[in-house]
């Protein structure tokens, strides 16, 4: 990548649910553009993978992100291994459920609302202090479309991304004058081993999706990944208390 496109250089990152999918897609790309990442995850051999792959700019750590103390240790280690920070961006997500409120366990309702709302709660409350104290930066929620538009069975997804959104507009009132811009990005259906774990492959999740997407195809983590970096960068410099829908045009159908 050239000079010319590498936006973060010198910057670094702390990257929740980094190991697959959005999440390593977003390792990459910021890497592509020189930035260095902290790749968290709770799968530490899934982040040390993705870490080995990108070189010298990344770095593995277990991330548990529903745990105060697993997030502070990360965020902590991703201090001590790159000595400063500059950006966040939560894209933990928990395994979702079908069901309604009537079907849906307890259980699992805390489970999905913990990873995704309170975990960008945690992982921001850790890593907003080393920022300010660098002198400011960025920070990127990883919402969707269902933040939106809600679809049906997916209560618990769709109240936690909603959440999301919102967290991130009252964040930016709270932290403008700190030097902090904090957004959320909502991608529509995307081709990760999450999405495809549902669909024998690309074609099929394509021709059952893609119709919901004014685009007629479901998006692909590098998409993802390129709003993000730009979320990140100097780019978006007079972009905060937003939600990019980076969806195909899902949530105007």
């Amino acid at each position: 990548m050239s000079a010319m496109t590498s936006r973060l250089d010198g910057k670094v990152v702390f990257l929740t649910g980094a190991a697959s999918g959005i999440g390593a897609a977003i390792a990459r790309r910021c890497t592509d553009e020189n930035a260095a990442v902290v790749c968290a995850d709770q799968s530490l051999d899934g982040a040390a993978a993705l870490a080995r792959s990108l070189g010298p700019k990344a770095f593995a750590v277990r991330c548990d992100v529903t745990d105060s103390a697993s997030v502070q240790d990360a965020v902590d280690q991703g201090l001590r291994h790159f000595g400063r920070l500059d950006g966040l961006v939560h894209n933990a997500a928990a395994p979702a459920l079908d069901a309604s409120v009537l079907d849906l366990p307890e259980q699992q309702w805390r489970l999905e609302v913990d990873v995704i709302l309170t975990g960008a709660f945690l992982a921001s409350k850790y890593a907003l202090a080393p920022m300010l104290a660098g002198g400011g930066g960025s920070v990127v929620f990883i919402a969707s479309q269902f933040a939106h538009v809600a679809t049906g069975k997916a209560v618990a997804y769709c109240a936690a991304k909603a959440g999301l959104v919102h967290l991130a507009k009252a964040m930016a009132v709270d932290h403008a004058g700190d030097g902090v811009r904090v957004n959320s990005l909502s991608p529509g259906a995307v081709a990760t081993p999450r999405l495809l774990q549902r669909w024998p492959d690309l074609d099929a999740a394509n021709a059952a999706l893609g119709p919901d997407h004014l685009l007629g195809r479901i998006g692909k983590p590098q998409e993802i990944a390129a709003a993000a970096a730009f979320l990140l960068s100097a780019d978006a410099s007079f972009i905060t208390g937003t939600d990019l829908l980076v969806d195909g045009g899902y949530a105007t159908r």
